[in-house]
This record gives C-alpha cells, sequence and structure tokens, in this order.
C-alpha cells in the first residue's frame, strides 16, 4: 500500500475556542498551496483510490482542493482517527478500514500526523518528521513497516515553479 500524508494548508491563526477552530478556513496562502500542490502531485502521476481527511474544515478543504487537481473521483472520506489528539492507535484502526486499497491520501494535523508517519517509517524506534503545512510525504508500505519514498513542502514546489519561469 501507498500512504500519502497530507499536512493540512494554511489556515491562518488558531482559534482559542476550540469549536470555532474546528470551523477555521484555508487563508488565501492556503488555497495557492493546494494548488501547487496538487499541480505537483499530479504532474509526479500521482494517483490516489480514496482521500481521507479529518472532519476539520481546513483538513477537508485540503484534501478537496488537492484531489481536484489530481485527478481523484472518489468521494472524500472522513475518519476522527486523523483530529488533532488523535493517537496512534486510531490511526492503525483507520488504516485497517482502508487495508485493501493500492494508495490512499491521508490529510490531517500535525503534531499528530507527523507522529503518524515517524511511527510508519521507523522501524525500530520513531522517526523524526516534521511535516510542513502543505506538504506531503510518500510512504510505501509493506508487512514489515513503511519506508519514506518522499516528502514535497510548498516553499520546494514554489521555488521549482519560479525557476521554470
Amino acid at each position: 500500500m501507498i500512504i500519502y500524508f497530507l499536512r493540512h494548508a494554511s489556515a491562518g491563526t488558531q482559534k482559542a475556542d476550540p469549536r470555532k477552530d474546528e470551523k477555521r478556513a484555508l487563508d488565501k496562502e492556503g488555497i495557492e498551496q493546494c494548488g501547487m500542490m496538487g499541480r505537483a502531485l499530479a504532474a509526479l502521476d500521482v494517483h490516489v483510490d480514496v482521500a481521507i481527511s479529518s472532519p476539520l474544515k481546513r483538513a477537508a478543504q485540503t484534501a478537496v482542493l488537492v484531489s481536484n487537481e489530481i485527478g481523484q473521483e472518489g468521494t472524500l472520506q472522513f475518519d476522527a482517527g486523523l483530529k488533532p489528539g488523535s493517537t496512534w492507535e486510531d490511526f492503525t484502526k483507520m488504516l485497517q478500514k482502508y487495508a485493501n486499497y493500492e494508495a490512499i491520501m491521508v490529510v490531517g494535523h500535525n503534531p499528530s500526523l507527523s507522529e503518524f508517519l515517524g511511527k510508519l517509517i521507523g522501524r525500530r524506534s520513531p522517526s523524526q518528521v516534521d511535516l510542513k503545512k502543505g506538504a506531503v510525504a510518500k510512504v510505501e508500505v509493506d508487512s514489515k513497516g513503511g519506508t519514506l519514498e518522499w516528502c514535497i513542502t510548498p516553499k520546494v514546489v514554489r521555488a521549482i515553479c519560479e525557476s521554470m519561469k
């Protein structure tokens, strides 16, 4: 299985009230990050069978915008295992639901998403990975664990795009 870890894009300043923060939308920069990242993934010929998102607005928006750019046609799935504060057990339970797919994209929040990525690729002990806002990591998973194939950030994609002008 291939898992694409996508951290939600820029969404401005965190709100003090958790209920209001759940409804925080992407800002202008976040929308641009999603477009660039989605086009970069399309150029890399990324295809996913299913996109799974945290139910929070900024993650769902990121998932939809990037999915549209890569031509992902299925319905966006929501899973609480990708919400802020989710545990490794929540995440692995969510992965079990989608174990029959060849490629999935999971969209969530830090620090959880970086932690899950680190645990999946750290064979003996968790690796330290800091997934930046709007970044994507490709992980190939087999019975022994996960192997990080690549990780790209919006900053790198922007630099490549600007160098090609």
